[in-house]
């Protein structure tokens, strides 16, 4: 008797998400078929593919090395489907797609129901990482990400850039003053990040030269938890506008210190391996980002 893809899929996803009960959740099916569908394939191969516990499940020897088999099975499928959509000028298919929250909540998300609209056969996964991510380990399409790229490995498509400044919130400025210099930032509540450490340097001039290294009165592993630190009144803040422009917009939070500002834009790139020709899942969501992006009087693009 031959494998089955439906086999395959059970054996994949039990891995990926750690139990019997995640994967039946996920494939939509129950325990007790995922668990079958697995004992299939164990008895088809004649090995013990996965020992089960009362706790976890842990990969045998030959477990690990079917898995790649696998893996590259149901991806040679997918992309015979993607193929065939594409014939049909119908992309489909599952997007895996991962960003910082930040830009997954004030940018992606206000996207996702025009995307959806133009192509409602791709299934869109949206995954929030403060982190930079290994993309095949997380079994992602592409990825955003905000600031200089170091991975070399990777395809990059530029879609843009944002500048940063200092803001703070009125009620702040209020309550503690609004500062005229750069020196005067030593009399207030900086609120910076816990890592990188770049990402607390500040774009400002000041009598030592360009860029000012900050000491955070508090710090916080994403953006989206300082902006609100910020609009809550607990100090300075340096954020970029793709995050902020509606704050600012609405009041909410207002720039200081512009005259001693430079002008410092953090790069916009989607990254993505490319072994093969681009699905055109993924060239239809990046073209679609790309054209909402040019319309933002914040993201300025250097084609």
């Amino acid at each position: 008797m031959r494998t089955t893809l439906d086999e395959l899929q059970a054996f994949t996803t039990v891995v990926d998400t750690g139990s019997i009960t995640a994967a039946a959740e996920h494939l939509a099916q129950t325990a007790s078929g995922v668990s079958r569908a697995l004992s299939r394939l164990e008895d088809k191969l004649d090995v013990t593919l996965v020992h089960r516990t009362t706790r976890r499940l842990e990969l045998t020897e030959e477990g690990e090395a079917f898995l790649v088999q696998a893996r590259r099975i149901l991806a040679s499928v997918e992309e015979a489907e993607e193929q065939m959509a594409l014939r049909r000028q119908r992309p489909a298919g599952r997007l895996r797609v991962n960003a910082a929250s930040p830009f997954v909540l004030h940018v992606l998300v206000p996207l996702v129901a025009g995307f959806r609209a133009r192509y409602p056969e791709i299934e869109l996964e949206l995954h929030s990482s403060e982190q930079i991510i290994d993309l095949i380990e997380q079994r992602t399409d592409v990825a955003i990400r905000i600031g200089t790229l170091r991975d070399s490995t990777l395809h990059a498509r530029p879609l843009g850039s944002s500048r940063i400044c200092v803001l703070a919130s009125p009620a702040y400025l209020q309550a503690h003053g609004t500062p005229e210099r750069v020196d005067d930032l030593a009399g207030h509540a900086l609120l910076g990040f816990t890592q990188p450490e770049s990402l607390n340097v500040w774009p400002l001039r000041h009598a030592q030269g360009d860029g000012l290294p900050i000491t955070p009165a508090i710090k916080a592993s994403s953006g989206e938890t300082l902006r609100h630190l910020a609009l809550a009144g607990a100090g300075l803040v340096c954020l970029s506008e793709f995050m902020t422009q509606t704050d600012r917009v609405e009041g909410h939070l207002v720039q200081v210190l512009a005259v001693d500002t430079l002008e410092v834009r953090q790069p916009i790139n989607a990254v993505y391996y490319r072994n093969t020709a681009l699905a055109s899942r993924i060239t239809c969501f990046l073209d679609y980002v790309a054209d909402c992006l040019k319309q933002e009087t914040w993201a300025e693009r250097k084609d």
